[in-house]
């Protein structure tokens, strides 16, 4: 009979849980990555443009998959090479992810166009939807582009609500 190993907590907050989970830059970023940019693999994610270390890229991955919350399996051409999928459990926190990229474009300045993020704000089923039928068809489309840096040629200031 196996045992299943019990994690220690720091308290019963789900808050505080999910944030041991995957509370880190580094862990959200990849979730985004997966989720809206429709990367896969190892050298997508260090690509990325967010200048993380292989070695943090790579603890990082082993916590997801550990957590459920990310799976890989081997390439059907290159075996060597391994392709990175959001769980159910990973494609759950969709609406979470969404809210993220809407909080940071209202009241930050950031590299996502204004009509971008106003399109996500004011269809967030829409968006979450698309984003959910793409994860299921593993369909690696992107949801959005990779935004532009600050202070880029195209970048944005933060857009406001329209209700």
């Amino acid at each position: 009979m196996s045992k299943k190993r019990v994690t220690q907590h720091r308290s019963g907050c789900p808050v505080s849980i999910s944030l041991e989970i995957f509370g880190d830059r580094w862990s959200l970023l990849i979730i985004r990555d997966l989720m809206v940019r429709g990367y896969r693999t190892f050298k997508e994610f260090e690509k990325a443009g967010e200048g993380i270390a292989s070695n943090i890229l790579a603890d990082r991955l082993r916590k997801l998959r550990k957590a459920g919350i990310v799976d890989s399996e081997r390439d059907a051409i290159d075996r060597r090479q391994l392709n990175y999928r959001l769980t159910e459990k990973g494609i759950d926190l969709a609406p979470v992810m969404l809210e993220l990229l809407i909080w940071g474009a209202q009241h930050e300045k950031t590299g996502a166009p204004c009509a971008v993020m106003e399109h996500l704000a004011r269809n967030r089923e829409q968006v979450l939807a698309e984003t959910r039928k793409r994860w299921a068809e593993h369909d690696p489309r992107p949801i959005l582009s990779p935004f532009e840096p600050i202070g880029g040629k195209h970048s944005q200031s933060n857009f406001v609500r329209n209700g």
